[in-house]
């Protein structure tokens, strides 16, 4: 079983029992949260859209760890006008571990 769900601005494919990095929840480690905003639910050949949400769908998922991505180099130039500029940024993240599939 799978599920698709929202948070943060985007859109993941969820299987239980599975670790994930979205973008940072405001949780402490090991804390279990709910996630509410399901697009979609399948399972084998059948799936069931929602119109936005499916009605009482439910991700049950744990909090492993709070964390930041790699940096991102960004590098800005232009060529014969002495202007190069550099800059880095680094994403938080939150690791969950989805627990089940309520559908």
């Amino acid at each position: 079983m799978y599920a698709v769900i929202k948070t943060g601005g985007k859109q993941y494919k969820v299987v239980a029992g599975k670790k994930y990095k979205v973008e940072q929840i405001p949780a402490d480690i090991g804390s279990e949260i709910t996630l509410d905003q399901v697009l979609a639910v399948g399972e084998g050949e059948s799936i069931r859209f929602g119109t936005p949400l499916v009605e009482g769908a439910q991700v049950q998922a744990t909090v492993v760890a709070q964390g930041r991505h790699k940096k991102v180099k960004i590098f800005k130039m232009r060529r014969r006008k002495h202007y190069q500029k550099r800059q880095g940024h680094r994403q938080n993240y939150t690791e969950l571990q989805i627990v089940s599939i309520n559908a």
